[in-house]
């Protein structure tokens, strides 16, 4: 065990960037297996009824409902993918994978912990702005692909509806731009160190709104899901696609809502800080405590938890609110959303001038 630091350390930089990947995809790819349980069991809870509670993780005693996941993988990856007889079967493969590539590829720039990033980029905003707009080229693709009329016009209209929430999120990053003067996602998580107040939540809080909402909004998610409503004849851009292709899209919906957990702490609560920076004294004894010094103390953990708060909402609000119609939805986006982000960049403007806040030093 002693040898381990020493072994790692002598392997190339490209061994050690490739473990990294390989953690982080794994670890993403149990996250959304499991998010679509906590999303289950969470909702059921809410509707006071039990959710799923039968599959076994491997038949061990008293692990029900663990194994559903599992199960839900092995059923879809069983079921036939069926391609239209006149759908462009290129792009009608290619569509599943444009969903959910950058939903991954994203992570490459995220600072799960103090000082650690598997890319530590100067553009890393730029990087997360260019991949999370990729996702609606698979969308357009899968529905122009089908060959379906059905599957277009829910292309169409999700597209639409993506484009319109990118734009106020874009503004709303451009407010977290001018508060850190960074684009490096680890120099906006450490601009917020301090006090809780000190994070970005407090000084930007109706960019963070709009930022959370267009989240919502573009991972196509509840009161937002017009493109894939349970109650319609159709699920929208994705009717034609079956088995594991079908999967894909969901996949990459879950993958999407916990990148959008992530940026949204890294944004906007200080990510990797933890909230008891500035309220103990960094030579207090309560963190020379083995234990209770590394939970008090800054890490991966309490980004962690910050994540599990927003997936939370995310669910809350899908077992809360109907859905909205198309109109009210654009509407939101284009003749509130933006406009508020536009007024609050302006108001950031003053208070930089007169060094108010985030700009005093």
């Amino acid at each position: 065990m002693h040898s381990l630091p020493q072994i790692w350390n002598a392997l190339p930089g490209f061994v050690q960037s490739l473990a990294f990947i390989l953690a982080v995809t794994i670890v993403l790819i149990l996250s959304v297996a499991y998010l679509t349980l906590l999303e289950r069991k969470i909702i059921g809870w809410m509707q006071l009824r039990r959710g799923p509670n039968r599959v076994r993780l491997f038949g061990i005693p008293n692990t029900e409902y663990i194994g559903q996941p599992f199960a839900d993988v092995v059923k879809l990856l069983l079921k036939e993918i069926v391609i239209p007889a006149r759908a462009n079967g290129v792009l009608f493969r290619i569509a599943p994978a444009l969903a959910l590539i950058p939903a991954f590829a994203t992570w490459a720039v995220i600072p799960v912990a103090p000082g650690f990033a598997i890319a530590n980029v100067d553009a890393g905003l730029l990087y997360v702005l260019s991949l999370t707009s990729v996702g609606v080229y698979g969308v357009i693709l899968a529905g122009w692909a089908s060959n379906s009329k059905y599957a277009f016009l829910g292309a169409m209209r999700s597209a639409a509806q993506i484009v319109a929430y990118e734009i106020a999120m874009g503004f709303a990053l451009v407010g977290v731009l001018m508060a850190a003067g960074s684009l490096n996602l680890g120099v906006i998580v450490e601009h917020q160190r301090g006090m809780v107040a000190a994070w970005n939540w407090f000084w930007l809080f109706p960019l963070f709104v709009v930022y959370f909402i267009s989240g919502v909004a573009e991972t196509n998610r509840a009161p937002f899901d017009v493109a894939e409503g349970e109650s319609e004849i159709v699920a929208g851009f994705h009717v034609e696609y079956s088995g594991m292709a079908f999967a894909l899209f969901f996949l990459a919906e879950y993958a999407n809502m916990i990148l959008i957990a992530a940026l949204t702490a890294i944004f906007f609560f200080g990510g990797w800080l933890s909230p008891f920076d500035g309220y103990i004294a960094a030579g207090s004894a309560l963190r020379e405590l083995p234990v209770l010094g590394l939970l008090i103390g800054d890490g991966t953990h309490w980004l962690l938890v910050k994540m599990l708060f927003f997936l939370i909402v995310f669910l809350w609000l899908r077992a809360t609110f109907p859905r909205y119609r198309y109109d009210q939805i654009m509407r939101l986006g284009w003749k509130v959303l933006i406009p508020v982000t536009i007024v609050w960049i302006a108001v950031e403007g003053v208070l930089c001038w007169f060094r108010i806040g985030p700009w005093r030093a």
